[in-house]
């Protein structure tokens, strides 16, 4: 709003000199000016009393007390004076005004002076406003944003989940507080701090925590943001960036995604001279150079270190780098309490069971989560969010949006339910297998129906009895097709189950030496390092034994979950009506069937709901079930794209 007033004030002032300037220039008319003929006409009719001349302009007056102004032609008229002599008027002579050569001059300047005026103005709006920063000459003055240290409130109580992360950099903290503390036993401060991380894991958040802690200023700045398509800006604002921080010492200097500056040198097109790695070098020589920037930390963020120029790395320079990692379970719970003070939280919700269904979330991510529930909750016109809300939030983060308008043939949704029973009934039965959380066949983003598992704790590693009970989950869903309709009736919604299992059988033998035949040996061969694909590591004969084995692992895997849904044909009978019935089932009600016993129906059902169940959709078959197995062809049984496991068809 600010900027908007001054540019409005700009503006008119500027429309207000322009004005003027115009008319100047314009000849003024005057409302008793007559011709000259009609002058001397008056003259000789005695009507003039006086008239004073000055050059060609004669203003006069009258006798009635009026006053004229004409102007003379430029010839010679030797009778005029004669005429006014002989009628009695008097006149008077004026020395002709000639304007001063300054006043000239600046009359003659003024339109260069003021297109230069424009010219400059529109410059320094372009390049930043009219402040200290701006201007055509000020390419090389820093983009850095200065937050003075009463500007920052954010503080260690506002990160959660990474503790040792914080425990890293607290340390940062003492030194920018309480230097000589360590100055005296030797230390120095360290020069830079490098935090590494995936997306969204809370590392400016964590820069910003120190600078407020520390009570110091922070200059904030994007690797994007020194590089200019002219030659030698990006060194230039290094230094100014520099030249400004080492005036407020002690403070700190966060370089965002300095990937984008600090790549390893020599890979581009402009060799030595390339204007990228300029300027990486100006912050290499300024990092740790000749010249001491004592007091001036630099924290810089990325999620690519591999890229990093190995100069940039070493001690010195970044002296410490702080892994800022995904959350464990424990630390997605603190991160929920944290966000959870902004929105009113219902009682009742327990924030242990949505970090337990949450494996994989960043920070961000669950920052997200508490916001879509909110929505969710303001959609609904309640005053607190709830469990139910939390629960439709994270099942629309890791499976997409319900799509409750697709309308589906009953044949196609009774083939759907038999699919995701199929999954969930082997779930239940394999060893070491992660909890079923949910079961529904409400179509969500690109499937038609969903499987979802709960983990009970995080997993950082995986038996081979764990996978091999993932693989028989994984054929679940076809097998439950194929023992109801025969070869077939199977459909293409396994499409994607078959495709993770034949991968994760693959890794087993080529990657993670789980085969007894094969052995514990890496067969597989990086994808980045051979975008071909072509693998010389073993023989054709080698080759042949992996496709054999991983046939056997899948054969195996096939005839054990198979066995298991012969044995329970009865509970897939009654899981499938169930699924019909309620289109989701919960964790309670599938230990019901399970154990045979009658399913108890879901929180706030109605049994006069004529909208849920088989009878919303009996009478309603369009083209659109006919598309819908491409669809499910597409992306079917693909696994959370942030959480949990899921099996969808």
């Amino acid at each position: 709003m600010n900027d908007l007033v001054k540019n409005l004030v700009v503006w008119l002032v500027l429309a207000a000199i322009l004005m003027s300037v115009f008319n100047s220039f314009t000849p003024k008319e005057v409302e008793n000016e007559i011709i000259y003929s009609e002058f001397v006409t008056e003259v000789q009719n005695e009507r003039v009393s006086s008239v004073a001349i000055n050059g060609l302009i004669i203003e006069g007056t009258r006798r009635d007390g009026s006053s004229f102004r004409t102007v003379r032609p430029n010839v010679q008229d030797p009778g005029l004076m004669d005429d006014l002599l002989n009628h009695n008027v008097q006149v008077i002579g004026k020395e002709p005004e000639t304007p001063s050569l300054l006043s000239q001059l600046l009359v003659a300047a003024f339109p260069i002076l003021l297109i230069l005026a424009i010219f400059v103005f529109f410059m320094r709006q372009m390049q930043g406003g009219a402040g200290g920063k701006g201007g055509p000459m000020s390419f090389g003055k820093s983009k850095a944003k200065l937050l003075n240290s009463d500007q920052i409130s954010t503080t260690f109580a506002d990160v959660a989940g990474v503790d040792e992360a914080k425990e890293d950099v607290s340390e940062l903290v003492d030194f920018l507080s309480d230097p000589t503390r360590f100055q005296r036993l030797g230390g120095r401060i360290p020069k830079g701090v490098l935090m590494v991380g995936p997306p969204g894991t809370g590392k400016t958040l964590l820069a910003k925590a120190i600078a407020g802690e520390a009570k110091v200023p922070f200059f904030s700045i994007s690797g994007s943001d020194f590089v200019e398509m002219f030659v030698g800006v990006g060194a230039a604002r290094v230094r100014d960036m520099f030249e400004q921080a080492k005036k407020q010492a002690p403070c700190i200097i966060f370089i965002d995604e300095i990937d984008a500056v600090g790549r390893h040198r020599g890979g581009g097109y402009g060799g030595g001279n390339d204007e990228r790695e300029q300027t990486l070098n100006q912050l290499l020589v300024e990092m740790d150079g000749f010249e001491g920037n004592e007091g001036v930390i630099v924290i810089a963020a990325t999620n690519r270190p591999d890229v990093l120029d190995k100069a940039l790395l070493r001690p010195g320079r970044f002296d410490r780098q702080v892994y800022v990692s995904l959350p464990d379970i424990r630390g997605r719970e603190q991160i929920l309490k944290v966000h959870a003070r902004k929105v009113p939280i219902d009682e009742s919700v327990e924030l242990s069971v949505i970090a337990r269904g949450t494996p994989g979330f960043s920070g961000a991510d669950l920052a997200n989560l508490i916001n879509e529930a909110a929505l969710f909750s303001a959609r609904g016109k309640r005053r607190v969010v709830g469990m139910e809300e939390f629960e439709q939030a994270r099942d629309k983060i890791m499976m997409g949006a319900e799509r409750r308008s697709m309308v589906m043939s009953v044949k196609e949704k009774a083939n759907t339910a038999y699919h995701e029973a199929g999954h969930a009934i082997i779930g239940k039965l394999v060893p070491e297998h992660d909890p079923v959380h949910k079961v529904t066949i409400i179509p969500r983003g690109r499937a038609l129906g969903v499987t979802q598992y709960l983990p009970e704790e995080d997993r950082y590693s995986m038996s081979r009895r764990q996978i091999f009970s993932q693989l028989c989950s994984l054929f679940g869903g076809r097998l439950a097709e194929e023992m109801i309709g025969g070869m077939d009736g199977v459909t293409t919604g396994a499409s994607n189950d078959i495709e993770r299992a034949t991968q994760m059988a693959r890794n087993m033998v080529t990657k993670w030496g789980l085969s007894e035949t094969m052995g514990p040996v890496l067969y597989g061969e990086d994808e980045s390092q051979n975008p071909g694909g072509g693998n010389t590591h073993y023989s054709e004969d080698t080759s042949r034994q992996i496709d054999q084995e991983v046939r056997t692992i899948l054969d195996d895997a096939y005839k054990q979950a198979k066995k298991l849904l012969e044995d329970n044909r009865d509970i897939l009978e009654a899981m499938k009506d169930a699924l019909m019935e309620f289109e989701t089932i919960d964790a309670d009600q599938v230990d019901d069937l399970m154990h045979r016993r009658k399913v108890r129906p879901p929180q706030n059902w109605d049994d006069n709901d004529s909208d849920s169940g088989a009878g919303k959709q009996s009478a309603e078959s369009t083209s659109e079930s006919e598309e819908a197995p491409k669809e499910s062809s597409k992306d079917s049984g693909k696994e959370g794209p942030i959480g949990g496991p899921v099996e969808e068809v």
